[in-house]
């Protein structure tokens, strides 16, 4: 399951799905349609999913984007798919660059004891909160929120600040957007297709 998600300071959201499937997100396909606990969602497919965001960030005037724990995964995922589709340039010139929090909050609460800096722990420990994880526009929503409560200065941000071109390219390329040789993102939904039929057969077993 791959899913974007931004939100807004003023307010707007951006949330899209891509077809996929995933046991720890609650996530099946069923009939060619994406299900989240059993409840149908709408889907887009992974270059719609990337010029639609692209669009979106083009009334933003060149924002930081922020997420926790981006740099070591996410944004490499990111890229590969950017370069995939030969989006990259299209994407960087609408963007000033990336803030991961998972460093910054280390930095700002190096001593307070903590033992995870989970984004879900985070938000936990300093607002009290719960929320449900891998849930793309909940987990920004909260990310939001944890970013006020974290109050880094101007200087800290900057600090924190890189971009798709700071990361190594090796560790760039090893990211899998297709499946290995040259099927293309269509056997990742036949797979998804595969799995959720063996869920069907074992929940008729359990009947």
């Amino acid at each position: 399951m791959f899913s974007i998600s931004r939100s807004l300071f003023g307010g707007h959201t951006f949330n899209l799905f891509m077809p996929g499937a995933s046991r720890i997100t609650g996530f099946s396909v069923r009939r060619h349609r994406l299900f989240l606990h059993r409840r149908p969602v709408l889907t887009s497919s992974l270059r719609e999913a990337l010029v639609s965001f692209i669009t979106f960030l083009r009334m933003l005037n060149q924002p930081v984007l922020v997420g926790h724990n981006i740099r070591r995964f996410d944004c490499h995922v990111l890229a590969r798919a950017l370069d995939e589709f030969g989006l990259r340039s299209d994407f960087q010139k609408e963007v000033s660059g990336f803030v991961d929090t998972l460093p910054l909050a280390r930095q700002l609460l190096k001593d307070s004891g903590l033992q995870s800096f989970k984004q879900e722990n985070l938000v936990k420990t300093l607002l009290g909160v719960s929320y449900v994880a891998h849930n793309a526009l909940e987990d920004v929503q909260a990310l939001q929120k944890l970013y006020w409560a974290l109050k880094p200065t101007a200087d800290q941000i900057q600090r924190h600040i890189f971009t798709l071109d700071s990361l190594p390219a090796k560790a760039v390329n090893l990211v899998p957007v297709r499946p290995s040789g040259q099927r293309g993102l269509c056997e990742r939904f036949r797979k998804a297709l595969d799995i959720t039929r063996e869920e069907r057969a074992e929940e008729r077993l359990d009947v």
